[in-house]
């Protein structure tokens, strides 16, 4: 009953580039032992569902990634699970594709599907989890949802660009707890990005008659979380888990 509950789409692809997307279907459905009618009927809605329904009966080798992705996705549905594990579904994907991934599994879980999602993209975990788990050498290294991880570490800024060297240096000299680069002109200060803490600063900045040409604020995203709990390296090469 638990694995009947359960559906996988691997990182890899478990569709027979051979036979046609129909046929994959057909054959998830014999191996779920629903009938032959049955089978046809969840088979026809699911390809209808994924957009799959014009290139049913052309061979699965001749689809896009996308498209292969899909009819993976349609073929781990075809028991009807409530829990999935997906191993990066959106590998290799094209930007629509991915964002096409995006809405299934959105609609996955306002189904009540409970989707745990294995993912290098960390912008992809914070657009779609409801909680996340960051894992460094096969450890969870911190667990939460995306605006609990973002509060574990320091590094929330505003940044204040200016063309007049003399506002700079006004700036500069006014403000406390400012980082600066000489160079491009512009100043860091430390901020938790909060509407109360840009107002004071818009504010001071207007009574000082200083105007600066750029303002842009910085809080911590979960590259940032990413980077702090696993030492810093520049490139992750551990997955984040994502929990829908």
């Amino acid at each position: 009953a638990v694995r009947a509950a359960i559906g996988v789409t691997g990182q890899f692809s478990a569709v027979d580039g051979l036979i046609t997307g129909e046929e994959n279907m057909l054959l998830m459905a014999d191996l779920h032992h629903l009938n032959r009618r049955e089978g046809r009927r969840v088979a026809a809605e699911l390809l209808e569902r994924f957009d799959l329904v014009d290139a049913a009966r052309k061979p699965a080798v001749s689809y896009s990634g996308g498209m292969r992705r899909r009819l993976d996705l349609a073929m781990t549905l075809v028991g009807d699970p409530r829990i999935i594990f997906l191993d990066e579904p959106t590998t290799g994907l094209d930007p629509r594709s991915r964002h096409n991934m995006w809405a299934i599994i959105r609609e996955l879980v306002t189904g009540g599907v409970t989707v745990f999602l294995t993912t290098q993209y960390l912008e992809e975990a914070d657009e779609l989890a409801d909680r996340i788990a960051v894992l460094n050498d096969g450890r969870i290294a911190a667990e939460g949802s995306a605006d609990e991880l973002k509060r574990l570490i320091p590094g929330g800024h505003v940044r204040l660009r200016f063309a007049d060297p003399a506002a700079y240096q006004s700036a500069a000299l006014a403000l406390r707890e400012v980082t600066r680069d000489n160079e491009a002109l512009s100043l860091r200060i430390p901020s938790d990005g909060s509407q109360r803490e840009l107002r004071s600063l818009l504010d001071w900045l207007d009574a000082a008659g200083i105007e600066a040409d750029e303002l842009t604020v910085h809080t911590p995203d979960l590259d940032d979380v990413f980077f702090a709990l696993t030492g810093g390296s520049t490139v992750p090469n551990h997955p984040t888990e994502a929990v829908r």
